[in-house]
């Protein structure tokens, strides 16, 4: 059960399964993990043959629906950034992937160096997680995150690249 108001109870609700990432939000200890896991199978299995401007596409839509649905259920249930939410890590982690190759080094890379700025929260992502609230507040700080991997991961690959020849 996650450690917020939302949980399996609520998973009736199409809004709460979408936003606590069809359950994975609801698994125990770390439900970001476990949604960015779901998140990765999902790109794994549905996007990642898409074109990057369908996958972009599919990471607009995605951000501006749930901050729509975030904001919903922040009133209906009276919660901020619940645990359980966690189609913002879908998101972070799609535009991750989105702009890596399809390969695996590449995709474990993102997905690590992701998991890793949503956990850490360096500064600028710190700052948007502190000041920024509700749906748009929890949706950008993940984005942040993703941006973020996304210019490490290439600059990292790139520069064993370069240092390999």
């Amino acid at each position: 059960m996650s450690q917020g108001p939302l949980g399996w109870r609520h998973a009736r609700d199409p809004s709460v399964l979408f936003c606590c990432g069809f359950g994975s939000g609801f698994l125990p200890k770390v439900p970001g993990t476990w949604g960015s896991l779901v998140a990765l199978g999902i790109w794994w299995f549905g996007l990642a043959d898409l074109t990057l401007w369908l996958q972009l596409l599919v990471c607009v839509a995605a951000f501006v629906v749930s901050i729509v649905l975030i904001d919903a259920l922040q009133r209906r249930y009276g919660i901020a950034d619940d645990p359980a939410i966690v189609v913002d890590e879908f998101v972070g982690l799609w535009v991750v992937l989105a702009g890596l190759p399809n390969e695996w080094p590449w995709v474990v890379a993102g997905f690590v160096v992701f998991r890793g700025f949503d956990i850490l929260k360096p500064w600028p992502i710190s700052w948007l997680d502190s000041y920024l609230h509700g749906g748009v507040g929890v949706m950008l700080d993940d984005l942040a995150a993703g941006l973020c991997a996304l210019i490490v991961v290439w600059v990292v690959f790139s520069a064993f690249a370069q240092a390999l020849g």
